[in-house]
């Protein structure tokens, strides 16, 4: 039966791609099914704050890339939003022979959809896509229960070979405005450490004394890895309050990734406002083959599958 309270499911298509959309009378949930599984919302409906941070080039189709570029694979069709990574995280790489994308393969396919619970009480979808480059089987269910501000997602990777493989595998969870504004305060446990990324990705240097404070426009742009959780969890106090919670055990790094507006040519043009905190098997985000170097990447055995836990909460 089709309701309008408590928690709900839609179907609905956007720019031609099949998405769902979990409510209840605290969030408003979109999913992408025919691009990655991304969420394209995530509404506070109380205070009328989305903190997904959404790309000024908006939501686009995934098309084939206008030139060879395996970073543009991905770039052409970002929209902003929380994206799966797998089975290769960051720039491009080179793994026992296939060529993988930045941050692909599942972030940019279309993943099946199997209604799980649709009730007043909750509701609970599940996603499922194969990877095409790499033998592997990636699920991922959502659940959205009646009176809640927290979406919680469970996802499993399954390698589908008869041999042993590697693969990072990682959240991509960016915030923008009108939730994250200059002054934004994030906290993570005590005893986390700061591994700064090994070369600057901002000309003008470093800012990696001061990360938990998020500065005003046009500061330098960054990325470091936080590792050393007992428990994963980080919070940012911004306009409302957010709590993400994972297994780090699974994912035993954060990477912590800030473009502020300072890169002036492509992508962003000046246009990204934008913090990327971001739960991950494995660093750096220089491809699956550098994590295989340093002894970060996963690895999967013949028919072995790996879960993990995600937990999205507004603490208003």
């Amino acid at each position: 039966m089709r309701r309008n309270w408590a928690a709900r499911l839609r179907e609905i298509t956007i720019e031609g791609m099949r998405a769902l959309v979990l409510e209840n009378e605290r969030l408003r949930v979109t999913v992408l099914a025919d691009k990655g599984g991304d969420v394209v919302e995530f509404l506070h409906k109380p205070s009328d704050t989305d903190l997904v941070w959404l790309s000024p080039q908006g939501l686009r189709r995934p098309l084939p890339p206008q030139a060879a570029d395996d970073v543009g694979a991905f770039v052409d069709h970002y929209e902003g939003g929380w994206q799966e990574v797998f089975p290769n995280g960051g720039a491009p790489s080179v793994y026992r022979g296939a060529r993988l994308a930045q941050h692909g393969e599942v972030a940019g396919l279309p993943w099946s959809v199997e209604v799980l619970t649709d009730t007043a009480r909750e509701v609970a979808v599940r996603l499922a896509v194969r990877t095409r480059r790499l033998p592997y089987r990636v699920e991922k269910r959502f659940r959205l229960a009646s009176g809640t501000a927290a979406l919680e997602v469970e996802g499993r990777v399954t390698n589908e070979a008869p041999v042993a493989l590697h693969a990072m595998w990682g959240h991509h969870l960016a915030f923008g405005r009108p939730f994250l504004r200059p002054g934004a305060r994030i906290s993570v446990p005590e005893g986390v450490r700061v591994i700064p990324h090994a070369t600057s990705i901002d000309p003008r240097g470093r800012r990696a004394e001061e990360l938990f404070t998020v500065p005003p426009p046009g500061s330098p742009s960054e990325i470091v890895y936080l590792t050393g959780f007992d428990t994963g969890w980080y919070e940012v106090e911004s306009q409302v309050g957010l709590r993400v919670e994972w297994d780090a055990e699974v994912m035993p790094y954060l990477w912590l990734w800030q473009e502020l507006g300072a890169s002036t040519d492509w992508p962003w043009w000046g246009g990204a406002y934008v913090v990327g905190l971001e739960p991950f098997s494995s660093m750096p985000t220089d491809g699956l083959a550098a994590a295989v170097d340093n002894g970060t990447a996963m690895l999967l055995g013949p028919a072995q599958s790996r879960t993990s836990r995600l937990r999205v909460e507004v603490i208003a």
